[in-house]
Parts: structure tokens; sequence; C-alpha cells
């Protein structure tokens, strides 16, 4: 119960024995349970009924409550205009059950809180869910305003109130047509049309013939793949996630990748992706280990889950600080040679290899001849597939497989031996941000708790060496010193992957850190004036401008990633000003986005999240279900996997309230309204309407 739940005196319901109308007992509502002294009081008043269903552990019943029902404004419009019944639909699934049928008649869907208004006689005529105290909730009208509008046409429209009780009362007896309700508030001006307009924009940008977007030079443009493949999970259209599968599966075939040592360069300078500039950013890594994570949850296609642990493999043996963070990056050339350290003659890897067969596989499949494709040596890139070598060589794929990771391995090794590229060893607090966000999507896909450490011991360094209690962070560190106010970056970035890191392994400091940074942040970098964020702090050193950024390109924008925790933030802690905030980003940038796509990819991605409405799922344990909650993809989902022991430090957040549960469940809100608990992978699969891989 809501400490300000406790205030006042009690109601009716302080003398039932439901858990649920007693966590309402408390409220200035003069609610009655349902029974004889609450129906015939409305009729012999002539008002209507406003009847609120929910239960215990239901999430948005909570935020309702929280919001409307301790309200004291609230509260007096309910009682002055309505005979408010409050029932547990565990207690009364009758009457649950003819009320959700008319909202899932009403609306194609229902829930808890279940919201109805009822005539007298106990007849429907309007009927939602969650209803917010305000109307700025994802369009939703204010509870407010359809408490003034309703209790007025009760009084002065009888005929439209009975015409729409008796529309009810035919579909529920028919349960045949659906039934047209008053208009809500007008939308938002963030419309799933920007989203249509951007991706098909973005579509017609693409190479169809190598993948990537434009000639040469060629990036990996990771945010735009990712928001593709949002817009491919809010419209169900398959070539949006096959254009990029298809870029993916260039970009790790090509030379961008590096097919011995893992990871990615920063770019091809050529349009086939097979000439990089050979230097790897921690940002570029951090970026694609969350794409092909992403590939995997959907396709279940073990290359890519190789090449998520192959990247996130590569950053913990070359680019990770002793105590944690990681680094910036690795030069391209060594020995004064660009590429140097990762080009090959054909000599050199007969002369490794030792073995004919094992040669002949390894050169067909990585396209290597003795005159090389890059000054005369051989930059690797997957030129065949194992299953034309096998054929030709009479041997099944697998064996081809074997013998060319063999090979590989031996080559690294090799490789190892030759004078290494230079190392960039700063830590920076942005990059290092975006690098936890990778290894906390590889640690879900791949269940390797290696990863969820490293993920962990990045924050740790973060937190000893570049914030401060307070909530301020420094934007690098490096030999021992920490110095630079940190930019807007370094805040939503490191955010970001406390919230993504929360997701997979919900330990309330990763929560409480986010909230601490993000507040923070807002009362530093935002502008009041223009409802977006400025560069730097309001602390900051002076300059002659104070900038800010918005295009996400190689790396996003910190107003796009903010928009995105905001956004998160809001569904976990209920705080309607990060919503808001979110939604001013969000506008500011939305007629940009729509009109030219390549560079808002994030700005984009927090654009989905909002019209298509987070699914919020919290599994109780770590077990079964959460583990086929972080292999599914779930691009809109609000998350939590919590230990139990966890549960009281997070119960004040709105998110976790009335979650306890015995043994491992799952919860799932969506639309403002919550499930019953779920107890298997399966029934969580069901609610969520996702097939069980």
């Amino acid at each position: 119960m809501h400490d300000s739940a406790r205030r006042g005196k009690p109601n009716r319901l302080a003398k039932e024995t439901s858990p649920y109308l007693l966590q309402h007992a408390y409220n200035p509502v003069d609610w009655y349970a349902w029974g004889e002294e609450a129906l015939e009081r409305a009729k012999k008043e002539d008002k209507p009924i406003f009847l609120s269903v929910g239960y215990s552990a239901c999430h948005w019943c909570h935020v309702m409550a929280h919001e409307s029902f301790e309200d004291e404004e609230t509260a007096k419009i309910m009682n002055e205009n309505f005979i408010n019944i409050k029932v547990d639909r565990e207690e009364r699934p009758d009457i649950d059950d003819i009320y959700q049928r008319a909202c899932q008649l009403a609306s194609g869907q229902g829930g808890w809180p279940l919201s109805v208004f009822l005539t007298p006689d106990h007849r429907p005529f309007y009927v939602g869910t969650y209803f917010p105290k305000d109307g700025r909730h994802y369009g939703l009208p204010g509870f407010q305003t359809i408490l003034k509008q309703l209790a007025e046409a009760y009084k002065s429209k009888k005929g439209e109130v009975e015409m729409a009780s008796k529309e009810f009362m035919d579909a529920l007896s028919q349960t045949a047509r659906d039934v047209a309700l008053p208009a809500g508030e007008a939308k938002t001006g963030i419309e799933r049309s920007i989203l249509d307009e951007a991706a098909v924009g973005l579509l017609q940008m693409g190479d169809t013939i190598y993948g990537g977007f434009g000639q040469a030079p060629k990036f990996p443009n990771t945010s735009n793949l990712l928001f593709l493949l949002r817009y491919y999970d809010i419209s169900g259209i398959a070539r949006f996630r096959d254009f990029v599968l298809f870029t993916a599966d260039k970009m790790a075939q090509g030379g961008i990748h590096d097919h011995l040592g893992g990871g990615f360069a920063r770019y091809a300078t050529d349009q086939k992706w097979l000439v990089p500039h050979f230097e790897k950013m921690l940002y570029d890594n951090a970026l694609l280990a969350q794409l092909y994570s992403e590939l995997y949850q959907i396709t279940k296609d073990e290359r890519h889950l190789a090449t998520v642990k192959k990247t996130l493999d590569f950053i913990m043996r070359e680019m990770t600080h002793p105590d944690g963070g990681f680094y910036s990056a690795l030069d391209a050339d060594s020995e004064g040679e660009e590429g140097k350290f990762y080009l090959w003659t054909k000599k050199e890897i007969r002369d490794i290899l030792g073995d004919p067969a094992t040669i002949d596989a390894f050169c067909e499949y990585y396209g290597v001849t003795e005159g090389g494709n890059f000054e005369f040596k051989n930059i690797l890139n997957v030129r065949s597939s194992l299953d034309a070598i096998a054929k030709r060589a009479g041997k099944k794929p697998e064996e081809i497989k074997k013998m060319i990771d063999g090979a590989c391995a031996k080559l690294l090794a090799e490789r190892e031996k030759r004078v290494r590229p230079g190392r960039d060893e700063k830590v920076l607090t942005s990059w290092n941000g975006l690098m936890i966000s990778g290894f906390a999507k590889g640690y879900a896909v791949t269940g390797d708790t290696r990863y969820l450490e490293a993920a962990k011991n990045s924050v740790r360094f973060i937190e000893a060496r570049l914030a401060s209690p307070e909530g301020r962070l420094m934007r690098t560190f490096k030999d021992g010193q920490s110095k630079l106010n940190a930019y807007l970056d370094d805040y939503a970035f490191y955010a970001g992957a406390l919230l993504d890191l929360f997701a997979v392994e919900s330990k309330p400091e990763y929560l409480e850190k986010a909230v601490r940074y993000t507040d923070y942040m807002l009362a530093h970098f935002w502008d009041e004036k223009e409802g977006n964020m400025f560069f730097t702090s309001d602390d900051h050193e002076q300059l002659i401008v104070r900038t800010k950024n918005f295009y996400d390109l190689a790396i996003p924008s910190g107003n796009s990633v903010a928009a995105s925790n905001l956004l998160r933030l809001y569904h976990y802690t209920q705080d309607n000003a990060y919503l808001d905030k979110a939604v001013r980003i969000m506008k500011s940038g939305a007629r940009p986005a729509a009109e030219n796509p390549f560079g808002f990819g994030q700005l984009l991605m927090a654009m989905y999240l909002y019209v298509k409405k987070p699914v919020e799922v919290t599994v109780m344990g770590r077990g079964a279900m959460s583990r086929w909650l972080n292999s599914t993809f779930l691009p809109d989902g609000i998350t939590a996997s919590v230990d139990q022991k966890d549960m009281a430090a997070l119960e004040k957040y709105a998110f976790f309230k009335g979650r306890g549960a015995e043994g491992e469940a799952a919860f799932v809100c969506r639309n403002f309204a919550c499930s019953l608990p779920l107890k298997s992978p399966e029934e969580l699969a069901r609610q969520l309407g996702v097939r069980p891989a």
C-alpha cells in the first residue's frame, strides 16, 4: 500500500477481507464493496455507478489507485457524482467476466484495472481499463475529464446514455458486434505515419546488392538497422527484417569483420564491405553486438550468435582495462602500415596450416588467392559456403566447419605474435555505456555469465572512477586521472546501460542509479523552452555557443537515447515528468526524422516504443521464464527479472507494487491492463503472443 493511502479515515472497505479491497481502505473515495447497499443507493439517488475491478498484484491497478483514488480532488468528483464500487476479480469472477466482455466488445481488449460506468440497473454505458488522472499518457483521456463528462451526460443526455447501454446489452447478448463509444482526446503529434514514412524512406536508400546504405565509404549505420527491426515488429512486413538480415550477413562475411579475432572495423572503404579502414572503435562493436543479439532472437540462427560471442570475446580480450572499464579504440596501423596486423599471404597460410585439405577448405572459404585482394595480400572475407566446399570435398558441412574453425584458431595464435596496433586506452563514460548495453544483451541471448560480469565490472569502474554520489559524471579516465565534465551522451548512454543491465538482472542499485543520473541530466542539460537537451551542462565551461546534437549517425545522439530512457523510466517509476520530457524530445525531432530518417534511427526507435506502447513484463525468479524472456525478441518490452530477495527494495517503484509471488511467476501488463500471474514460459509466450522457441 502507498504511504499516502494510510492518511485520513478508513472507508467501508476497511471491513473487507480481500487484500485488494483493503489496499483501498484509506482512499478518500467513498468506496462500496459490490452488494445491495451500493446498488440500492444508486437506484434511490438515480446516480451512475463507477465499477473498478482489479486484484492485489495488478501493476496498473496500483498506478490508477495512486494517481486517482488517493487524490482528494478526483475523489470529490467521484463521490459527488457516482456510487463507487470496488471489486476483487479473484473474489467475484462472475462480475469480472460480464464487464470484461463489455470491455472486449468496446475496445478489442480487456484486462485490469477494469473501469466500467454503469446505469443504476448495472448496465454498462462506458468501459475502459487504466485511465490516467490527466490526459497526457499516450493520448488516453484523463480520468477526471471522463468523470465530469459522464456525470454531465448522465444528468443531461440520458437518452444517449440509454442508447449506449442498450447497445452494450445487445452486443453482450449476441457477442457479435463492436460498440461505438465516445472518442478520447486528440492524439499526440507522434504518429505511426512517421514510422511508416521513415521506414519506407530508409529501405529506398538501402543497397539491395551488398546491403547497408549508400555506396562507399560504407558505415554499419547500426541505429538505422535496429529501427528497421522495430518497424518489422510493428508492421509485420518481412522485407524490413530481411533487409537487415541481408545487411548483417554481408557485414559479417566481409572484410570489415575480423574473422579470426572478432569485432568489426569502423567502416569499409568500398561498397562491398571488403576493404576496411582497419581501426576498431568501441562504440561500433557495442552497437553491433546489440544488433546481432536481436537478429539471433528473431531467427535463432547460430551464425548470429557466433558473431555476438566473437565480438564480445574480442572486447574482453583486447579492449578491457584490468579494473573493468573498456578502452576506446585500436589503431588501423601497426609498424607504420595500415592493416598489416590483419593481412595474410597465401604462403603464410600454407606454412601455418600445413594440411593440404585444410588449406584448400580455408582458402576457398575466405577467398584467399596468390595475388591477394589488398596490396598483394589477403583480407579474409567469406567467399563460399560450407555446403559447396563440403560437396566438392566429399565431406559433411560440419566436418568442413570444424577444419576451418581449427585453422582460424591456429592463425589467430600466430597473429598474436605480430606487433600489435596501437590502443587508445582512455575510458569514455559514454562509449562504456554503449558497451555495457552490448554485454547485457549478449548475456541475454547466450546465458554466458562472463558477459554479465563484464557489464557489471564496467559499471563498478565508472562508479569508482568517473561518478560522484550526487549524480555527476566525468567524461574520461586515463592513467589514473578522471577529468572533464561529462556531456549529454555520457549521462544518456550510461543511464541506458544501467536500464539494459537492470532488464536482465534486476538489482535495485541499477534502477536507482539510472534514476539518479537521469535526474541530474534533466536538471543540468534540459532546455525548457525548446523541450530537448543541450550537449553541455549548465555549469559547463562557457563557450561562444551552447550546442545541441540530434543526429544518430555512427554514434546515437544523447537526445535520442535520453528519449528512450525517459520512456522506460516512466514505466518503471510512473513519474509523469519523464514521459512529458520524452514526448517533447520526440516531438522536436518528429518531422525531421520522417523527412530524413537516415540521421534519426535512434530517435525513431524511441518513437516506435511510444507508438507501439510498451508491454511490461516482470519475472519473479531467474529461472526458465527469465531465460525465455531474455532469448525473445521483444523490442517493445519494459522487462525485469527479479530475485525475490530484492523485491523489498524495488517496491518503492510503481512497476513492482504488489509483485510478490510464491515461486517463479511472471506478470504481463499491456495497454495499462495486467494479466494474472503466469507460471511457465509457454504461458508467458501465449500472453505475449510469441511462439515459444
